[in-house]
Parts: C-alpha cells; structure tokens; sequence
C-alpha cells in the first residue's frame, strides 16, 4: 500500500474512535432542576414581623420535597397546585425582629436533581 492510503486509512480511523468515544445523550439521564419565581415581598423590601410571603415552583418541582427555612429555622409552608407550577406560602417565624434574613429555599426536581434560590427581605422592629 501507499503512503497516502495508510495516512488516510489511520485520519479516519482515529476521527471515528473519537466520535464515538462521546456516546449519544439520550443514554444518560436528564437533570431538570426546579426553578423558582415571583417572590413576594420583593428582593430586599422592608416587611412586618410575622409577614406573609410567597413564590412560585416550577412544575418540575415535587411538591412533597419543598423546603423553606429562615436563618436555620425550618418554616411550615403551604403549597398549592397554580397553573403551570406549584403556589407556596408561610409566615415568617415571629422571634424575627429587626433584622435582614434570607429565606432559602429547596426542592427536588425530575430525577432527584436538587434546586435552591432565595431573597434577602429587611424585617422591621
């Protein structure tokens, strides 16, 4: 054989090992994270001690997995099926008083991927 013809005879042969080595991705599987929207208060507002608040998880979300805590305090929250998604409400705990938390959150979306978000809100005296 040729020079030429062994050349290309090994280009191919390390081109295809290598596009294979990848495999597909519809064999591994997906993680679909939950998300999480319009929180209420606001990022950064000023609220009353023992306010209400609110946000929305997305659909992905499995309700029985949706955590809510404030300044390591476990929360009880209250979720509701809305729409596309899941309504999740609580009280802010009432020992909290002049001062700024952050009310954390998280939940386990399709094959066990776990998703967090907050906000920060200023709690008044």
């Amino acid at each position: 054989m040729k020079t030429t013809q062994w050349f290309w005879i090994l280009s191919l042969t390390i081109i295809s090992v290598q596009v294979f080595a990848y495999g597909s991705s519809s064999s591994s599987k997906s993680c679909t994270k939950p998300h999480f929207s319009e929180f209420v208060p606001a990022d950064k507002a000023e609220v009353a001690p023992q306010s209400t608040f609110s946000f929305m998880a997305s659909s992905v979300s499995n309700p029985k997995s949706i955590a809510v805590d404030i300044k390591k305090q476990a929360v009880a929250i209250t979720v509701t099926p809305k729409g596309q998604g899941y309504q999740v409400s609580g009280k802010l705990p009432s020992d909290l008083k002049g001062t700024t938390a952050r009310i954390n959150i998280t939940a386990e979306g399709a094959n066990s991927c776990k998703g967090s978000d907050g906000w920060l809100i200023n709690i008044k005296e």
